[in-house]
């Protein structure tokens, strides 16, 4: 979720971004109100005073999340690096499966929209600079987030190509147990391997320079995850496919044969259970 140049950037339309999402934000918190049953609502609200003593009025008051996400929006130039049509394409899918699960590598000043999109559901975020967690932390106390520490160089990809095509790597199983190099195995908290992820976003870690971890482990994860999981499906996003890496490994182990959308930088995979069918091949054929 960062970019060369810095943190972010800035479109040249700012104000209609802002608009946007707060419009998408609100649209979230309307159809989410609507769909409760009368009898679901929360009554927080006082009784009316004209009416009779045992008839209140309910309201739906919107969780803090929204409140700072809907406040952030309004306020700031800053804005996601995704354009309106490469977020709308996670935004169907949001609109679709929320609440759900949803796993995110990457954490910046876009991550509180897309814990509101999820609202209800649990939004979990995976970033690799300690400081920078501190950070949105201290703007955005309510998101979930996780310090990773990567063990590849985006020097070594064409090595990692070469060791993802071996037997071992195309076995499904829970990412920790996996016998491929490419599994982050032991980098992530315990809770994450064991969660059935109904999406998941991949726009990091860093990996636009030689030194840089690259998101070579992180796309492998994500399809292994997907995989692994008892039943269903899991929609896979990855960003920044216009660049080698995220493109040949997207292509690779998310599988072409799985992919059913690019829009931009953003290609959206939806990978099924392996578990649920016994005998199905890594990629379809």
């Amino acid at each position: 979720m960062k970019t060369k140049g810095g943190k972010f950037t800035f479109p040249s339309k700012p104000i209609i971004l802002t608009l946007f999402f707060l419009l998408v934000v609100l649209l979230v918190v309307f159809l989410r109100s609507s769909s409760l049953p009368q009898s679901h609502q929360p009554s927080s609200c006082p009784p009316i005073k004209h009416l009779p003593i045992d008839q209140t009025q309910t309201c739906n008051k919107i969780s803090p999340t929204t409140a700072e996400t809907l406040v952030h929006y309004v306020t700031s130039n800053i804005t996601p690096q995704q354009t309106y049509k490469e977020i709308s394409v996670s935004l169907r899918v949001l609109t679709k499966k929320s609440p759900c699960n949803f796993l995110v590598f990457g954490l910046g000043y876009d991550s509180p929209m897309w814990a509101t999109l999820n609202q209800g559901g649990r939004t979990v975020f995976l970033e690799e600079d300690k400081s920078w967690i501190k950070q949105i932390q201290g703007k955005f106390p309510n998101l979930e987030s996780y310090h990773v520490v990567y063990d590849s160089k985006v020097k070594l990809a064409s090595d990692l190509m070469e060791i993802g095509k071996r037997d071992e790597c195309k076995l499904v199983g829970n990412p920790r147990e996996s016998g491929c190099e490419l599994a982050l195995k032991g980098n992530l908290p315990d809770d994450i391997y064991e969660i059935e992820w109904d999406a998941i976003m991949v726009d990091a870690p860093t990996g636009y320079h030689d030194e840089a971890p690259g998101r070579m482990k992180a796309i492998y994860t994500a399809g292994l995850m997907a995989r692994n999981r008892a039943e269903g499906e899991t929609d896979v996003f990855v960003h920044d496919v216009d660049r080698v890496i995220e493109d040949k490994f997207s292509n690779e182990f998310l599988c072409e044969g799985y992919m059913t959308e690019q829009e931009g930088r953003l290609r959206h995979f939806t990978i099924p259970s392996h578990m649920a069918r016994s005998g199905r091949p890594f990629c379809p054929l």
